[in-house]
């Protein structure tokens, strides 16, 4: 019996062996198999779903759910939707043996645990996707008066490439270390960047309004998530203070090539998912319609997840839900100079999971649309 990973891609080949002990596979020698994935974290919203998508890759399959809180368990005792579809157990989060077993592995874990299980060696041996914000941010300074932990591995943030796949695609495609950006900054970025790159708009008056759904807070059990906590009920949190502002801000930076500080308060709405942005700014000259509608075109015409709505019609969450795609328009108001940015979509998908799957297929070599072209549910 005989593993061994083909240095391109990572792809395992095998005359006849076990996966982890949870499932069989006998190949022909020589036979191309599938991307094996790792995830810790998989019991999370975030882990969860990229269970869900994985399993319906034609590339890639999970042969390691982790999950610290259901070591032993099987996985669908956990998510009864995955019976009969998942039999595995969940594992450990024992980040050095699973390097040596998978392609890749997720990390869709709490900020601090991916930062402290990283190293050389294991990024030798396996690409990473990471799905907390531990290395988002390139100024560790910054992090840690955010987040208010210290970093434990400040030497690959350099290196961590921010998997924003419509925005940094090459430098994705031979990454060892991906970021996967935040769902609150996914949603706005994508609303203003058009307007921040070609430079129209004055970015010192940048405001940002967002709503997500409650999933976005996370599985574990937290009073002010209860059902008659958030039922009937809507309010701002973090207001001047929510950890994905410096992301925001950082990225939108890099956009306009000038140093941004924003206005950015998200709101808590009694549903599961989705997430809604509208965003405000001073427009540095007076356009059209059809001149602002050229210019979001030129960045976003080529993109299969990003769709730029017909004129007046506002994105709405209902109509991204389960699916990876972006919904994003604007209105110009004349009166007051400025242009209302909006952007919808689910935060869970292109906010978390199906982000990482699209980056996933980049550094693999795969089509990037592969196991991602769900069409968005309703109701």
């Amino acid at each position: 019996m005989y593993n061994y990973k083909s240095s391109e891609y990572g792809w395992y080949y095998s005359e006849k062996g076990t996966i982890m002990g949870n499932s069989c596979a006998i190949q022909q020698k020589g036979m191309k198999n599938m991307i094996k994935a790792g995830i810790i974290g998989s019991t999370g919203y975030a882990g969860a779903e990229i269970v869900r998508l994985l399993s319906q890759h034609k590339e890639a399959e999970v042969v390691w759910y982790g999950s610290r809180s259901y070591i032993d368990k099987k996985y669908y005792e956990v998510f009864q939707n995955m019976f009969q579809i998942v039999d595995a157990k969940c594992m450990d989060d024992n980040m050095e043996e699973l390097a040596n077993q998978v392609d890749v592995i997720f990390t869709a874990t709490p900020q601090g645990l991916c930062a402290s299980l990283v190293n050389e060696d294991i990024l030798n041996k396996v690409k990473i996707i990471d799905l907390s914000a531990d290395f988002r941010i390139k100024d560790v300074a910054t992090y840690e008066k955010w987040y208010g932990i210290e970093h434990k591995s400040p030497e690959f943030i350099k290196e961590a490439v921010y998997g924003l796949c419509e925005i940094n695609r090459e430098q994705v495609k031979n990454a060892r270390l991906i970021a996967n950006p935040g769902c609150y900054p996914t949603c706005s970025f994508l609303s203003i960047y058009p307007l921040a790159k070609e430079g129209l708009i004055d970015m010192s008056t940048v405001i940002i309004d967002a709503k997500s759904g409650t999933s976005g807070a996370g599985r574990g059990a937290k009073v002010n998530n209860l059902f008659c906590e958030v039922n009937e009920n809507i309010k701002a949190y973090g207001v001047a203070t929510h950890r994905h502002t410096p992301e925001i801000e950082e990225q939108l930076s890099y956009a306009s090539g000038e140093q941004v500080l924003i206005n950015f308060t998200p709101h808590l709405v009694p549903m599961n998912r989705g997430i809604l942005v509208t965003a405000y700014a001073a427009l540095k000259k007076k356009m059209t319609y059809e001149e602002m509608k050229a210019v979001y075109d030129k960045y976003y015409n080529d993109e299969v997840f990003v769709r730029v709505l017909d004129k007046d019609v506002p994105p709405e969450t209902r109509w991204v839900e389960g699916s990876n795609y972006v919904d994003v328009n604007f209105r110009i108001d004349e009166r007051t100079n400025r242009v209302i940015m909006m952007g919808a979509m689910d935060n869970l998908i292109k906010g978390a999971a199906g982000q990482a799957v699209q980056n996933m297929n980049i550094m693999f070599g795969l089509d990037e649309t592969m196991g991602l072209m769900q069409v968005p549910m309703f109701p």
